[in-house]
C-alpha cells in the first residue's frame, strides 16, 4: 500500500509515500519505547529547550510548510500561515507553564507526608486528522510531550506528508530518535498497535464513527482513551444581541477552513424578531467570499479537501432542500468546489440540522424564544461547544449552564486556545486537550503516602 498526496484543488497528485510495513512499525515502537525512558527522566527545563527551538523551526520553515499544508487539503494559504503560528505559540506556552501546571500537590493528612504527582503514561499513540493537520497533532503532541511522554502519529491518510513534515520538524529541533515518530499505516493495522503493551494510552480527533472503533479497541485492551468528535455546534443569537458583530462571527466560524471545522458554529437559531435582519446581514458577508485557488492571496476560500467528502455533503444538501430547507445563498458545487451556502427555514427534524454537515453550510432555524433556542441548541447528539450573543451577559451566564456541551463563548466565535481546556460531551467524544486540565490527561496521577 502507498498513500498519497493529492491536490484537491487542481486533483493532481504531487507526491507517493510508502505504507510502514509490520517489521518498521515494530521498530518504530522499540525506539519509542527505550526513547520514552529517557525522555521520561528528562528535566521540564531541557524538554522546554527543546520546544522552544521547534517554535523557531515552524517559523523560519513557515511558508514551506503552509505550501505543502495547502496542497494536500485545500486551505488558504494564510489559513496554513495562521495554523503554523499557532503550533509555534502552543510550543513557547507549554514551555513556559508545563512545570507549574505538572507540580505535586502535598495534602495534609497524618502522614508526614503525603500529595499527589503527575507522571507520564509511556507512548501516546495519536490517531490525527486532515483538516488542520499541523494544529491537531501540536494540539495534543507539545502538553503531552512536556509531561514526559513520547508519542506515535498516525496523520489522516490524505495528508502523510504533513505527517512526515513534522516528525523531520522535531528532529531539526534537536529532540531525540522517538520522541516523535510518524506512522503511515492503514486503519486495519491499528488494532494490533493499541493492543500491543508499549502504547500506554490512545488520543483521537475525528468522526463519531471512528472513535467508537478506537474506543472499543482500547477499552478491550484497558487504556486510556482521550477522545474529541464530531460537532453540530449551535450559534444562539437573541433579540438584544449586536447584530453586525453576531453576524461577522458566525460566518467567520462557518466558512473558515472551507466550513472543515468541529468547533465551527452549525446551526444558528435566531430569535423571531431580529431573524429577518440577522439573515439579511449574513447572507450578504457570505455572498462576498472570494472562493477558488487557494494559493491566491485573494480567494478566502479553498476547496473541500476531498472528492468523497464534497459528495457526502451534496447529499446532505439535495436531502436538507428535499425537507423543506431554502437555499438562499449558494447551494452549487461542482467537484471539490463547494459553493458557500445558506439554508433557511430548517426545522429540527432536518438532515442539515441533525447531522453534522463538514463544509460551507451554515443553516438559520427561528425560534420563538430563548426557552425554545436552549431547547434546539440541546437537540442534538453532539456536544461539542456553542455560542450565545446576547448584551446581558448576566443572564448569558446562567444560559451557558443549560448548554450541553463541553465549551459556550458568549459574544465571541468558539475557538481553541492553549490557556483554556477544549473537549465534548455526548457523541462528540470524551477527556480534554489545552490548559492545566488538558496536559493533566496525558499523565498518571499517583498517590504517595509516607507514614
Amino acid at each position: 500500500m502507498r498513500f498519497t498526496s493529492l491536490n484537491p484543488y487542481t486533483s493532481e497528485q504531487f507526491a507517493e509515500y510508502p505504507a510502514h510495513s509490520a517489521a518498521q512499525i515494530d521498530a518504530r515502537l522499540q525506539i519509542a519505547e527505550h526513547a520514552a525512558a529517557d525522555w521520561s527522566m528528562r528535566s521540564f527545563a531541557t524538554r522546554a529547550e527543546c520546544f522552544t527551538r521547534l517554535a523557531g523551526v515552524l517559523r523560519n520553515r513557515q511558508e514551506e510548510l503552509a505550501l505543502l499544508m495547502t496542497n494536500e487539503m485545500g486551505k488558504t494559504l494564510a489559513e496554513s500561515r495562521a495554523e503554523i503560528e499557532k503550533c509555534a505559540g502552543q510550543c513557547q506556552y507549554y514551555a513556559e507553564h508545563a512545570e507549574a501546571m505538572l507540580q505535586p500537590t502535598a495534602i495534609a493528612t497524618e502522614a508526614a507526608y503525603s500529595g499527589v504527582s503527575y507522571e507520564p503514561v509511556g507512548i501516546v499513540l495519536a490517531v490525527m486528522p486532515w483538516n488542520f493537520p499541523f494544529w491537531q497533532v501540536f494540539r495534543y503532541a507539545v502538553p503531552a510531550l512536556m509531561a514526559g511522554n513520547v508519542t506515535l502519529l498516525k496523520p489522516a491518510p490524505n495528508v502523510p506528508g504533513c505527517g512526515l513534515a513534522i516528525e523531520a520538524a522535531f528532529r531539526e529541533a534537536g529532540f531525540p530518535e522517538g520522541v516523535m515518530a510518524c506512522l503511515l499505516v492503514d486503519v486495519p493495522e491499528l488494532k494490533a498497535i493499541i493492543a500491543d503493551d508499549r502504547i500506554g494510552m490512545i488520543t483521537l480527533t475525528g468522526s463519531e464513527r471512528a472513535g467508537t472503533s478506537v474506543a472499543a479497541l482500547a477499552g478491550a485492551n484497558v487504556k486510556k482513551c482521550v477522545l474529541e468528535l464530531g460537532g453540530s455546534d449551535p450559534l444562539i443569537v437573541l433579540a438584544d444581541a449586536d447584530l453586525d458583530a453576531a453576524a461577522k462571527a458566525a460566518v467567520t466560524s462557518r466558512m473558515g477552513n472551507a466550513g472543515q471545522v468541529c468547533i465551527a458554529a452549525k446551526r444558528w437559531l435566531v430569535e423571531a424578531p431580529v431573524a429577518d435582519a440577522f439573515t439579511q446581514r449574513v447572507a450578504e458577508l457570505i455572498q462576498a467570499i472570494r472562493q477558488g485557488n487557494p494559493l491566491d492571496p485573494e480567494v478566502q476560500m479553498g476547496p473541500i479537501a476531498r472528492l468523497d467528502l464534497a459528495d457526502t455533503l451534496r447529499h446532505q444538501l439535495t436531502q436538507a432542500l428535499r425537507q423543506g430547507a431554502h437555499a438562499l445563498v449558494g447551494g452549487q458545487s461542482d467537484g471539490t468546489s463547494f459553493t458557500p451556502t445558506l439554508l433557511t427555514d430548517v426545522r429540527p427534524e432536518n438532515v442539515a440540522f441533525a447531522e453534522e454537515t463538514f463544509g460551507p453550510i451554515a443553516i438559520i432555524t427561528t425560534v420563538r424564544d430563548v426557552d425554545e433556542a436552549i431547547k434546539y441548541a440541546n437537540n442534538s447528539r453532539y456536544g461539542l461547544s456553542a455560542a450565545l450573543w446576547t448584551a446581558d451577559t448576566d443572564r448569558a451566564t446562567y444560559l451557558a449552564r443549560q448548554l450541553r456541551v463541553g465549551s459556550v463563548f458568549v459574544n465571541a466565535a468558539v475557538r481553541s486556545d492553549s490557556r483554556l481546556p477544549i473537549g465534548g460531551v455526548k457523541k462528540s467524544g470524551y477527556g480534554r486537550e489545552l490548559s492545566e486540565t488538558g496536559i493533566r490527561e496525558f499523565c498518571a496521577t499517583k498517590t504517595t503516602y509516607i507514614a
